[in-house]
C-alpha cells in the first residue's frame, strides 16, 4: 500500500545554489513532500533536535546531507545522529560531489543509509530524486516519525 501523505525531507546543505538547485528539482518531480532546509550542521542539529527556532517542527523522514559544510561538517552530524537513540533510526542519505574513496568509506562506517554524488546535470538530478522518493517513500517501510517506539 503506498502512503500518499506529504514526506518531511530535511535538506542539509551550506551551498545557496545547490539548494535552490535541488528545491526546483523536488519540485519538477511533482511528488508530496516538504523540504526544509539546515545551512550547516549546527542548525541541522537544531532542527533534528527541534529547539530554539526549530521546536515543534516536524521530525524528517529523511534527511538528505551534504559533507563539506562550516561549522559542523556532514561527518560529525552523521556520527551524531546514528549516535542518538532518539534520531538514529532517521534514514540519512549523504548527497554530495564527492567521488572520493575516503568519504564514501567513512560514511558507512558512520552508518549512512545511501551515499550519492550529485549529478550535474539537472534532468539526471531530478531523476535521482524522484528514484530517492521512489525508493524511500514507496519501497521502504520507515519507522514512523523517525523512531521504533
Amino acid at each position: 500500500m503506498i502512503n500518499h501523505r506529504a514526506r518531511e525531507i530535511l535538506l542539509v546543505d551550506d551551498n545557496p545554489s545547490d539548494v535552490r538547485l535541488t528545491l526546483e528539482a523536488f519540485k519538477d518531480t511533482k511528488l508530496a513532500n516538504n523540504v526544509s532546509v539546515a545551512g550547516d550542521g549546527v542548525e541541522a542539529m537544531e532542527y533534528l533536535r527541534q529547539v530554539g527556532k526549530y521546536a515543534g517542527v516536524a521530525k524528517p523522514d529523511l534527511v538528505l546531507l551534504d559533507l563539506n559544510m562550516p561549522r559542523k561538517d556532514g561527518r560529525e552530524v552523521l556520527e551524531e545522529v546514528k549516535n542518538d537513540p532518539d534520531l538514529r533510526t532517521i534514514p540519512i542519505l549523504v548527497l554530495t560531489t564527492s567521488k572520493a574513496e575516503a568519504d564514501v568509506l567513512k560514511s558507512y562506517d558512520l552508518h549512512v543509509n545511501c551515499y550519492m554524488q550529485k549529478p550535474v546535470d539537472y534532468n539526471e538530478f531530478v531523476r535521482m530524486l524522484r528514484l530517492i522518493e521512489d525508493f524511500w517513500f514507496t519501497a521502504v517501510v520507515l519507522p514512523p516519525n523517525g523512531r521504533v517506539q
